[in-house]
């Protein structure tokens, strides 16, 4: 059960952030209203939000997500992929250190995103992509193990359209993991009940588990109906903004 998790709005400089996709410049005052509606799911679900406050130096930043993978054994924090990106961790760490009495950090020449790394029970998935290398993917399984947990790499950077690992899968519990066509056949996936992803809808597959609830991006009613269909309650939250700037739902908060 998480009972907090750790969000931070958007600056006004959010469309300077990094992007690989073409959707569009996002509307400022959108993104604030549907970063608004995220908490307001999030704070439905019964946890406490500790706000920080916008961050106009990094416009990038409320992607929190990124900078911090959070477990019930300790906190680590990342050195983000994009050099952009790096100074967001300082605010964040030192936010972290509040809660965790030991925080692990991942050292250069390493990077993680948070966005690669996807818990599944006591097992990690770290994605190694254009964001996370094989380093930095080799220092966070260490850590990991040190916590009592398990781990395996899982390259991705030959899948076309995805940025980060959990841009195409998510763990629903109950040995579900969700996932786009193209990642379906990875073996490290083997084993698992595989919830597919229509092709059209994989944007959809960045949706999150938040106690008793599923947090999917409004839009995907395939998807909506196969977790309804599995007996998942669903909250949907409209996030087109920040497709717009390659963010999904787990981007968005650091929960725990």
């Amino acid at each position: 059960m998480f009972t907090r998790a750790i969000v931070r709005p958007p600056g006004r400089n959010f469309a300077d952030g990094l992007t690989t996709v073409e959707l569009g410049t996002p509307d400022y005052t959108t993104a604030l209203k549907q970063h608004d509606a995220y908490c307001r799911a999030l704070q439905s679900c019964h946890l406490e939000l500790i706000v920080l406050p916008p961050n106009d130096e990094y416009p990038d930043s409320t992607f929190v997500e990124d900078t911090a993978i959070l477990t019930q054994h300790g906190g680590i924090v990342t050195n983000p992929g994009a050099e952009s990106r790096r100074g967001e961790i300082t605010s964040i760490e030192a936010e972290l250190s509040r809660v965790f009495p030991e925080i692990k950090s991942i050292c250069h020449p390493g990077t993680v995103d948070g966005g690669d790394i996807c818990e599944v029970g006591d097992h990690f998935f770290i994605g190694v992509s254009a964001r996370t290398n094989e380093s930095g993917a080799q220092q966070l399984a260490s850590i990991l193990d040190t916590l009592g947990y398990t781990s395996q790499l899982v390259d991705i950077r030959g899948v076309q359209g995805i940025l980060h690992l959990k841009s195409g899968i998510a763990y629903l519990g109950e040995n579900r993991l969700v996932v786009i066509e193209e990642l379906a056949d990875f073996d490290e996936f083997r084993g698992y009940e595989l919830v597919r992803v229509k092709r059209g809808e994989e944007y959809a597959a960045n949706c999150i588990v938040v106690n008793d609830s599923v947090l999917i991006a409004a839009g995907f009613p395939e998807f909506a109906r196969q977790l309804q269909g599995l007996g998942l309650r669903t909250i949907s939250i409209e996030m087109s903004e920040f497709q717009k700037m390659d963010g999904g739902l787990s981007c968005l908060s650091l929960r725990f």
